[in-house]
């Protein structure tokens, strides 16, 4: 059985052979009856909105006129839509490699959806010239893209096509598991002796088949490179036909306090890691040193910042005036680029423009913004380096290989008297040394000589937040009192992102309409909204109605009472990840309203997470004759939960919700 860890390395060469009678599917492109149309709730998820039937792979190697190999891939897709929320199965893209104006061929696309009509099948055929359009994502992808045409509930689409590819490092992978439930998922490689891949597998579902043979095949290629003569070359060679097959694979769906739902479906990748011709190996295993100089050398990444750059000399003088370390300096550049320019695209890599138009144009990716940041580090004589990252939303890096595919965004680190700060100029509300929450997702790369690895984890990072309240009795027979909130450093990121785009006045009245209805607002302030090295500061002072009733409820948390649970599923398939360390403080200090006394108080509790206290939980409340205190606390040390914890972790927010709703019951005093 496969282990159920998130990834697993191992060879191709060495794969254990799984004894097991060849299964295939029957289904054939075209062949669809008015029978197929009957089946309305299928078994693997009885509330599935839509079910791929069967989704079949395969990649073979086939000699070509170049006298090397190019791989075929073949693909066929069936699936039943059940109802409109399934729609989203008829949104189909194909990925293509493209490089120095060369492309993977899209082939023999077909693609036809079914509808049953006064019970006969209708087809309508996609129009492959008209319908399918074309995105180009970076400079190494583009995606075909198209959607069925006429689908409705019960529809069946169905989709086939090829890529061919003279890039033999770009072996298909394949996704066993997605949004909707696949009731047989296949791939089959057939690999000649000449190639070694390592393969990449993720997920937690086992295989259904997993087996390899071995047979003999003649290839056949030609070669005219060399003279206007073909040269024709035809021998026999070995080849390992591989067969990976899962069966009723649940769909997986995106739910709180997930990274990306693509860090954890099956599937399998390749990486290539030798070619073995005969009389000559070749390892053609990237590493990070090369991969690191090819970077820094290319134009569209490091070249740029390579060069002296004299002209950013103004600059760079205009935004150090005043500062006499170089840590101010640092400050002083980082501030100017990041008030000075307006980030146009979040998840690019490279350059699309010279770091003198991005001056000239004050605008840019995050990667042209941080790479001129960069630049003007060092006119400044500040050690400065990029760092490449993939964000959380985008997915996990590879520990080991440098797959840049994986990578998405860049910032800064800079070196100032043996301390590194990374910064992120692209991000308008950011201080000096922050990063957002998307960026702590694990294995960075410094892009230096050294390709040094660094680590940026959710672990590392706190999200602290303290409200202190306090309700007193006035001479005037009112009841009056005061809050004050310091948020945590990444909510105030957020508020100052919401305030920025909605007005302070908006974000007031906001906060406002999320106290208690019993309490009179009088003053509501917020303070060190522009101070971006330090947190948001709530003030707030009100009133208490009291309208003589003879028994008064009030929960004791006037705000920041958790509402209900997040965790809503009752199992889940991959771990939770939060963004970071949690700690939340709210602190009461109140008076009984006069002519009152308490007739109940909640219990105080305190619940702990795991042996290793992975969450606490405190809930304290105690009472005089006069005055009530209470505290609570929430504290999350752990960042990452498997599937294993996830019943006691959701056990646990339900008790904190549960318990953050209780109230506190006051009576009339009877008169004597």
């Amino acid at each position: 059985m496969i282990k159920r860890n998130i990834l697993l390395l191992g060879s191709l060469l060495f794969l254990t052979h799984v004894s097991m009678a060849q299964k295939k599917s029957k289904l054939k492109f075209g062949k669809i009856s008015e029978s197929d149309f009957n089946q309305k709730i299928y078994p693997v998820d009885s509330s599935a909105a839509a079910v791929i039937i069967a989704d079949i792979g395969s990649t073979v190697f086939e000699g070509n006129r170049k006298g090397t190999f190019s791989l075929i891939f073949k693909r066929f897709q069936r699936a039943h839509i059940l109802n409109k929320n399934g729609f989203n199965v008829a949104n189909i893209e194909i990925p293509l490699f493209h490089q120095d104006n060369l492309e993977e061929q899209l082939l023999d696309l077909n693609a036809v959806t079914y509808n049953l009509v006064n019970g006969k099948v209708e087809k309508t055929k996609l129009d492959t010239k008209a319908e399918v359009f074309q995105d180009v994502i970076d400079k190494n992808l583009l995606v075909k893209k198209f959607t069925f045409p006429n689908i409705k509930p019960g529809s069946i689409i169905e989709f086939e096509y090829e890529v061919h590819s003279d890039y033999i490092f770009n072996l298909q992978p394949w996704i066993f598991q997605g949004e909707f439930p696949r009731l047989w998922s296949e791939y089959n490689v057939a690999m000649p002796e000449f190639y070694s891949y390592v393969t990449l597998k993720q997920g937690y579902q086992d295989y259904f088949i997993q087996e390899h043979t071995t047979r003999n095949e003649l290839f056949r290629m030609s070669d005219s490179k060399v003279s206007f003569q073909t040269s024709k070359n035809e021998f026999y060679a070995d080849v390992t036909d591989y067969k990976w097959v899962m069966k009723d694979v649940p769909s997986l769906r995106t739910e709180s306090y997930t990274t990306t739902i693509h860090n954890y479906i099956s599937k399998i990748e390749f990486q290539l890691q030798s070619i073995n011709h005969p009389f000559e190996y070749q390892n053609v295993m990237n590493t990070w040193a090369k991969v690191s100089k090819d970077l820094l050398d290319e134009e569209d990444f490091g070249a740029p910042i390579q060069r002296e750059n004299g002209w950013l000399k103004d600059e760079v003088n205009e935004a150090v005036k005043g500062a006499t370390t170089k840590l101010q300096k640092a400050k002083n550049i980082y501030n100017w680029v990041r008030d000075h320019f307006v980030c146009t695209n979040h998840n690019k890599k490279y350059l699309d423009n010279t770091l003198r138009n991005v001056l000239k144009n004050k605008n840019g990716s995050e990667a042209e913004i941080n790479m001129l940041l960069i630049a003007m580090l060092r006119v400044a004589d500040i050690q400065a380096d990029p760092v490449m990252l993939s964000t959380r939303s985008h997915g996990f890096v590879h520990p080991l290989y440098p797959l840049l595919n994986r990578y998405n965004y860049v910032i800064c680190l800079a070196k100032i008297d043996d301390t590194g700060y990374y910064l992120d100029a692209s991000e308008p509300v950011l201080g000096f040394g922050k990063l957002q929450i998307d960026c702590y997702n694990g294995q960075a790369r410094v892009i230096n000589v050294s390709a040094t690895p660094v680590e940026l984890l959710p672990s590392t990072i706190s999200n602290s937040s303290n409200t202190l309240v306090f309700i007193f009795n006035t001479d005037d027979g009112k009841t009056i009192g005061s809050m004050t909130k310091k948020s945590g450093y990444f909510t105030s990121i957020d508020d100052r992102i919401e305030i920025k785009k909605n007005g302070e006045s908006n974000f007031i009245k906001k906060q406002k309409n999320a106290i208690q209805s019993d309490f009179i607002i009088t003053k509501f302030d917020v303070d060190s909204i522009n101070n971006y090295e330090s947190s948001i500061n709530e003030k707030m002072e009100f009133e208490v109605k009291n309208n003589g009733e003879d028994m008064i409820y009030l929960n004791p948390m006037l705000m920041d009472r958790m509402g209900e649970n997040p965790f809503k599923s009752a199992k889940r398939l991959y771990p939770v990840e939060l963004p970071y360390i949690f700690d939340e403080t709210y602190t009461l200090q109140m008076d009984i309203p006069k002519g009152y006394e308490v007739e109940e108080l909640p219990k105080q509790a305190v619940v702990k997470l795991g042996n290793d206290q992975d969450a606490v939980f405190e809930y304290r409340i105690s009472s005089d004759n006069s005055t009530i205190s209470f505290r609570t606390r929430l504290q999350i040390i752990k960042t990452l939960f498997p599937p294993e914890e996830y019943a006691n972790l959701r056990e646990f927010f339900n008790f904190v919700v549960k318990k953050q709703g209780e109230q506190i019951v006051l009576k009339k005093k009877t008169r004597p």
